[in-house]
């Protein structure tokens, strides 16, 4: 059954989130996995005292994270004014909205069709310049005998227009068997990450070393 989470930037739906998360380490089983990640990206920042069960899970997440990710950072700021005007629009609910996170189900043509609708709709208003996003990704070979390095280097032969690889390190999975697991920055309007996996990654040549491939963390820059 789909566990589904709503507006979790209001107090409402960190209550909600707090309550779910009573007696829980993780969202789904007692391991991190993709659902933590997606909830985690929806939670503007840890909530502090007012929501003990969701600081707790958000501290965990933040640290496993922090795992993958072992440069030391410096600090960024994010800044920006808004007008007043802006400011209530961009906090007034629309019927285009949907804050809801489906952690399981697939989205349908119907509703691939409506968002797509929506983003023309959105277009003409206000024109945006393309974002970037930085992807975590974790690359499987079929057993301990694959070369991991010429596994790698099929990998980083994938090239097209808005897709940059960034730091890599194999990482151990059990039996003898490591994964590479790997940076990558994409313009969005560019590069989709499901057809860089699907269309690129899991087709020959590539397909030769790599069975599978995982999104650990996706963000946006």
């Amino acid at each position: 059954m789909a566990i589904t989470f709503s507006d979790l930037h209001t107090e409402s739906g960190l209550k909600s989130l707090n309550d779910f998360l009573s007696g829980k380490s993780y969202i789904s089983g007692d391991k991190l996995t993709k659902d933590d990640i997606k909830v985690y990206a929806a939670v503007l920042k840890n909530p502090g005292d007012s929501f003990p069960n969701v600081r707790q899970w958000y501290n965990c997440v933040s640290s496993h994270l922090a795992a993958s990710f072992p440069g030391k950072a410096v600090g960024v700021g994010l800044g920006g004014k808004a007008t007043a005007d802006e400011s209530a629009k961009a906090e007034a609910p629309t019927a285009d909205d949907d804050d809801d996170l489906d952690l399981f189900g697939d989205e349908t043509e119907e509703e691939k069709k409506a968002a797509e609708e929506r983003e023309a709709a959105k277009k003409p208003a206000k024109k945006k310049e393309s974002g970037k996003s930085s992807v975590l990704m974790d690359i499987k070979p079929w057993d301990d005998e694959t070369d991991m390095k010429k596994l790698e280097e099929a990998v980083r032969a994938v090239a097209m227009p808005g897709l940059l690889w960034g730091a890599s390190k194999q990482v151990p999975v059990g039996y003898g068997i490591k994964k590479l697991q790997i940076m990558l920055t994409i313009v969005d309007d560019l590069v989709s990450v499901d057809a860089l996996i699907e269309e690129h990654l899991t087709v020959e040549p590539c397909s030769e070393h790599v069975q599978s491939c995982d999104i650990v963390a996706f963000n946006k820059i």
